[in-house]
């Protein structure tokens, strides 16, 4: 009897765990191990309660761990015994030394790269799973051969990025718009793209598994959340004209929407994108045109950053604007913190710079997100970062707020009631399903008067909520009606 194929994954995060389960579960004469340092994360894993949240993704889990799909902090062992290695490691940006704040920090990968050549003892296929700058397959390749001691064992790497968003991770697996693998075009290299493109053929039609050259896979992830995060920004641009000449910003959407060349999808008008990989990978692609003297093109892909800054910075503004200029001392719910709604990542989340604005002014946060915990969000908050051209603090200045300025002016609820209690406003930051739900009657029977609505996801009936007696704001929707009311 032949061997069963075993696939090894280094990172077990959002990326690599919902995708091996994925794996393990379409394909179940492949034994699967998911492999992380961090143990207690490995722990979750292997509990009832798994370190991500994402809708689905527990039932698959179970259905598969302990049969084919492995949870292990055993890193050397298994990456020896698999016969394909997917690398899913982070790749966050740099944050100092050449091309900080703008290119990817691959330090993690180099070191997972380290690690596979020291153990290999039998010829692999390597994974690009993170997402990468385009030609690091060729950089990787030389870790792989000058650290390897066995010289008959040989390396295949392949690029096969990842196409999944997250809240819907696991639809987006089970039913993928495409699987791009890119491998040399050498008869090694297509032979080791026929060999994963068979792991995804078990569920995948032929016609959806779209081959390509590596640099040209590499560079497909990157340019896809480019364009995704790009109609982002241009709709939140269109949003601000909305304001200032009275058009509605979802008319609007609508109307483009409906045409065929463009589609409906993300032009949902909000206080801004987030997420690990939006901001990352155009500021990586930024970098990139940059260090090929294509300043121009570098300029145009870095405005969709500065939009979505500009977003953000538009919202604080409107909050405090609207609020007779001032926030200080005042109550402030924070509806959502997670990035987007079916996820506990806060990532890169707008909530964060809202926040920051508005505790600049002095204000007083009381936040709720059913998904993410306190001590994520105070961590969030206080943790310096750098800064690239931010809209509400100094050209490369750090976060100003210490963990004990957070401690006095945050609060964290469990309960959405509870954090509107006694408010004077509640700002929608993440488009979670029960928001919609919440009996407003009762919030603002509980709320200081004028009682305000900011709804920076424009989900809310906005008339439903004047009727009770709110004054409420949004993105892209004309405002006189609102400030007549005041």
């Amino acid at each position: 009897m032949a061997k069963p194929t075993r696939i090894c994954c280094i990172g077990a995060g959002y990326v690599g765990g919902p995708t091996m389960a994925m794996i393990a579960l379409k394909c179940p004469e492949i034994i699967v191990t998911v492999v992380d340092l961090n143990e207690s994360r490995i722990n979750a894993w292997n509990s009832e309660t798994l370190p991500i949240y994402e809708p689905g993704l527990f039932e698959v889990v179970k259905a598969c761990r302990g049969k084919n799909l492995f949870f292990s902090t055993d890193c050397r062992y298994h990456v020896a015994q698999a016969d394909i290695v997917f690398v899913s490691v982070n790749t966050p940006t740099k944050m100092s030394g050449v091309g900080a704040g703008k290119a990817a920090d691959l330090a993690y990968w180099e070191g997972a790269a380290r690690m596979i050549a020291s153990v290999s003892t039998s010829s692999k296929i390597i994974v690009e799973k993170s997402t990468v700058p385009v030609k690091t397959a060729e950089a990787i390749g030389k870790v792989l051969r000058r650290n390897c001691p066995h010289p008959d064992v040989q390396f295949e790497i392949l690029s096969n990025p990842e196409f999944l968003a997250e809240g819907t991770a696991i639809q987006d697996l089970t039913n993928p718009d495409r699987v791009l693998i890119g491998g040399k075009e050498t008869e090694s290299g297509r032979a080791a793209v026929a060999a994963l493109a068979s792991v995804y053929a078990h569920w995948v039609p032929a016609e959806r598994i779209l081959c390509a050259n590596l640099w040209s896979a590499e560079l497909s992830k990157l340019t896809a959340n480019a364009m995704l995060a790009q109609r982002i920004s241009s709709v939140n641009s269109i949003s601000a004209l909305c304001e200032a000449t009275g058009a509605d910003v979802q008319q609007v959407a609508h109307a483009l929407g409906t045409d065929s060349r463009i589609g409906p999808k993300f032009l949902n008008a909000s206080v801004g994108f987030g997420g690990s990989c939006f901001q990352k990978d155009i500021l990586n692609l930024v970098y990139i045109c940059e260090s090929v003297g294509l300043k121009r093109v570098a300029d145009y892909w870095h405005s969709v950053i500065q939009i979505n800054d500009y977003q953000k910075h538009r919202f604080v503004e409107m909050v405090i604007g609207s609020m007779f200029n001032t926030v200080s001392g005042k109550k402030i719910a924070i509806l959502g913190f997670a990035f987007k709604k079916d996820t506990g990542d806060t990532r890169e989340t707008p909530a964060i710079d809202v926040c920051h604005g508005l505790i600049a002014d002095d204000a007083r946060l009381s936040i709720y997100d059913p998904q993410v915990q306190q001590d994520q969000i105070f961590r969030d908050l206080s943790m310096p970062k750098f800064q690239w051209d931010h809209p509400m603090l100094p050209n490369g200045a750090q976060v100003p707020f210490s963990s004990r300025e957070i401690d006095r002016t945050v609060s964290v609820s469990s309960d959405p009631y509870k954090a509107c209690a006694g408010s004077h406003a509640l700002c929608v930051m993440t488009e979670w399903d029960e928001f919609k739900a919440l009996d407003f009657d009762r919030i603002f029977a509980s709320m200081s008067k004028p009682a305000f609505v900011f709804d920076g996801r424009n989900i809310l009936d906005h008339e439903r909520l004047r009727s009770i007696g709110f004054i409420v704001y949004a993105l892209g929707k004309p405002l006189e009606p609102f400030l007549q009311k005041q």
